[in-house]
């Protein structure tokens, strides 16, 4: 998830590059102004399907999420006259190479993004104006709502959702078994998660309650900003410039996962985990439940007993961070029109049926949740359905503040359960001067 970047069975990066980002954003200002034309005005009178004639288009994407889009483009140029050339890019290397592109009008048709910076890309105008498009798509309301609110900008929507990745508690059904939980009963508020992790680590022998990247910027927003937003709560205000992650309901957040740091109920390694280990955990089978990216569900041992949840706040409720890719046509496209076929097609029943959930990933769709795949595994219908309850955070720093090793969040998180939580406040007044910066 968050991240979303890596292999699929590591936890996607939010942000490694997000001081390139910032530096390119400065070359790429003017580039909303030039060439995108009629076609950059979203195509009021074109066909909500776009044009098919065999026209050339260019794609990029980063590696994070190269086996869900090579999937959509093999169907895609299977089936169509037009052809896409997918270029997939090092997630590391992503920003600057498209701050670089936008600043010499070298953007190909289509360009996807990690969801958390298309606020970067959408007020630098490096994207054509989808809205009428989009509206005009028969099942516009059941997209994935989070990544098109990301995608908008003065009231104009310039991308739609690409690949999804949520947040996820996932739970050990063998090891609830012997620790005499019901294993079709999973935790609904943060207090049953804390006792039924102890219930789990109270078996001794190499099992352990949890497990979470305790110094991993990344992992925290994925998986704790959920049980805040859960209890109706945001963790910042509409406009990303100020925190609100000293809270109540957050600093009960912290004070559960710091009792199990302090009772020892963590799993080996939690305190220098940065992400890049943090998924590889659970799958081992000697961890009761703990949060996920419901993308390695896919990945995980055949033999291993697992049950998915949404992630609960303190007292109830659920949400999810909706990471993953969001995917817009490029400013400076000279063929919308045909870039727009893709999209389109891509967002349809076939699509995401026949390709997306065929291959066990989160459907855009809400009223495709429940689908002749997922049905096979409730499961995937659970990870489906929490699209609608889920958040996408919008902030244009959201890199230099939450993901970078540097940063204030990640100061917050390590003070507030590696140390004793005396300085949250201070902490939070730090994230919000690295927000409005």
């Amino acid at each position: 998830m968050g991240s979303t970047a890596g292999p699929r069975g590591r936890i996607h990066r939010l942000a490694s590059g997000a001081l390139a980002l910032l530096a390119a954003a400065s070359l790429v200002t003017a580039c909303g102004s030039g060439d995108g034309g009629a076609d950059g005005e979203g195509g009021g009178a074109a066909d909500v399907r776009g044009a098919d004639d065999g026209t050339t288009l260019t794609m990029w994407t980063r590696a994070a999420t190269r086996p869900q889009s090579e999937a959509l483009v093999k169907a895609y140029n299977a089936s169509h006259k037009n052809k896409i050339e997918l270029t997939v890019v090092p997630t590391d290397d992503y920003q600057a190479k498209v701050g670089a592109a936008a600043g010499s009008r070298d953007l190909p048709d289509l360009f996807a993004s990690d969801v958390v910076f298309v606020p970067n890309y959408t007020t630098s105008r490096l994207f054509t104006d989808l809205t009428e498009r989009i509206d005009a798509l028969p099942y516009a309301e059941h997209l994935a709502q989070s990544h098109i609110k990301a995608g908008t900008h003065e009231g104009k929507k310039y991308v739609v959702p690409h690949t999804l990745d949520l947040s996820v508690l996932f739970y050990n059904k063998d090891l609830y078994r012997e620790a005499k939980l019901d294993p079709d009963k999973p935790p609904a508020t943060l207090a049953e998660w804390d006792r039924q992790a102890r219930a789990v680590d109270a078996l001794g022998a190499g099992v352990d309650g949890t497990f979470f990247g305790g110094n991993c910027g990344g992992c925290g927003v994925f998986t704790w900003w959920p049980s805040i937003w859960a209890a109706g709560e945001e963790v910042m205000n509409e406009e990303g410039t100020e925190a609100a992650l000293a809270s109540d309901t957050a600093k009960k957040v912290y004070e559960t996962y710091r009792g199990w740091v302090d009772d020892e109920m963590v799993a080996p390694g939690a305190r220098d985990e940065t992400g890049t280990t943090w998924t590889g955990v659970f799958p081992k089978g000697k961890v009761g439940v703990m949060p996920m990216p419901s993308t390695t569900l896919g990945l995980m041992p055949k033999n291993l007993d697992l049950g998915v949840a949404p992630i609960p706040g303190p007292d109830g409720g659920r949400s999810t961070f909706v990471g993953g890719d969001a995917i817009g046509i490029s400013a400076t496209s000279k063929s919308a029109d045909q870039a727009w076929n893709f999209l389109a097609w891509s967002l349809g029943d076939k699509a995401q049926v026949e390709v997306v959930a065929a291959h066990k990933d989160v459907v855009a769709r809400t009223d495709l949740a429940s689908n002749k795949y997922s049905k096979a595994d409730p499961r995937l219908v659970t990870i489906n359905e929490l699209v609608a309850d889920g958040r996408t955070p919008y902030a244009l720093k959201f890199g230099q503040t939450f993901n970078d090793p540097n940063g204030p969040w990640l100061t917050l998180m390590r003070n507030a359960v590696f140390g004793d939580g005396a300085s949250v406040d201070k902490d939070n007044e730090a994230v919000s001067a690295s927000l409005s910066d």
